[in-house]
């Protein structure tokens, strides 16, 4: 389960099985939720927030937190999913202390 952010107190992270479409679980304060990056061409058009069977779902603010630094940083998302799930490299994750 490799952790690839964190964000003032927000988790970014992969599980080791994942499946397409590229996407990121996003831990912060015991609740979790799930960003789908939907891409068109290359480029991302979309983020779609699901929730994770069994936890306690982020609040909106949070997952407004979290859309809007996966739109920020979703080209290091993809080369992180990528590297780890396509190149089978480990990734090593990046603490972002800068406000968005």
């Amino acid at each position: 389960m490799p952790k690839i952010f964190e964000y003032f107190g927000f988790i970014f992270y992969f599980y080791s099985n994942e499946h397409e479409p590229i996407h990121v679980h996003v831990l912060h304060g015991g609740k979790e939720s799930i960003f789908d990056l939907i891409m068109m061409n290359g480029l991302l058009v979309d983020v779609v927030v699901r929730e994770k069977r069994g936890a306690e779902p982020l609040s909106e603010k949070d997952k407004h937190t979290a859309t809007a630094f996966i739109h920020k940083y979703h080209k290091n998302i993809i080369e992180k999913w990528i590297k780890f799930f396509v190149m089978k490299q480990a990734v090593r994750s990046t603490n972002i202390k800068k406000k968005l």
